[in-house]
């Protein structure tokens, strides 16, 4: 199976990032993270790009990080390395100055999910679905961050409801809840995408930095340290036993240690 890309162009001010794995659900492999931090970085760098649009290749947003990354995984320490690398990596998506829209057609699931919570703005299929299915895969966690980011947007009860059942939020609700600004139906979805993008293009380009900037320092205003919360997830038998099963294709036996 292949690494997978994180393709960007840029073109009449607007910014396209792809997630280039559709035979993977667009899973992400760490040089894909590496890839979208240098993509971030070079839309930074380019001082024509009005807006910015992330979607995913084939039949998903992003389906989270590739379960096989996690192989090689020895300790809690480990964890606490992926989850710094992956919190700097959706930090850069967060602090894009141009306005940023995540289309979904389909799965976005744990770290996709994620990248969509960082994104100012969501328009989905009806084939979109959200989750972070951990509790029953892999046992592991969400850093501090990305667990404030999911209440920010989708509010504490939702968020629990989603970490602690491991279930699965449908595009109907997504847009009932405001988490998603609204659903086009799959022949409409990239001309409504180009619209809203051309829209926020036209608009005030420090207005918009500022809002942004100005919400994101709210919601990361009392942010806590997790580590201990990380190394007791990546440090358990629990995780190193859900990533066996989950490449095995079986389930897992928690054995809460």
């Amino acid at each position: 199976m292949t690494a997978g890309t994180v393709e960007l162009r840029v073109s009449d001010g607007i910014a396209s990032i792809l997630f280039n794995r559709p035979q993977a659900l667009n899973a992400m492999t760490f040089a894909m993270y590496e890839q979208l931090a240098a993509a971030c970085a070079q839309i930074g760098a380019d001082k024509s790009v009005r807006a910015v649009v992330l979607r995913g290749a084939g039949k998903a947003f992003v389906a989270g990080t590739d379960i096989s990354e996690f192989r090689d995984f020895k300790n809690a320490d480990d964890g606490i390395a992926y989850e710094r690398r992956l919190d700097a990596t959706i930090e850069l998506v967060e602090r894009i100055a141009a306005p940023t829209l995540a289309v979904v057609t389909g799965p976005a699931m744990g770290g996709g999910l994620v990248i969509a919570a960082a994104c100012d703005l969501r328009l989905v299929g009806p084939r979109a679905r959200f989750g972070v299915p951990i509790a029953r895969t892999v046992g592991n966690c969400l850093s501090m961050a990305n667990v404030a980011r999911l209440v920010a947007s989708l509010g504490g009860a939702r968020a629990k409801r989603l970490l602690l059942l491991a279930d699965i939020m449908e595009a109907e609700e997504a847009v009932a809840c405001g988490f998603v600004l609204e659903m086009a139906a799959p022949e409409e979805i990239d001309r409504r995408a180009a619209e809203l993008a051309r829209t926020l293009a036209t608009n005030a380009p420090i207005t918009l930095r500022v809002a942004k900037e100005a919400i994101r320092r709210l919601a990361a205003a009392e942010l806590a340290n997790g580590d201990d919360l990380i190394r007791l997830a990546y440090g358990s038998q629990d995780f190193r036993e859900g990533v066996r099963a989950f490449l095995e294709k079986r389930t897992p036996e928690w054995k809460s240690r």
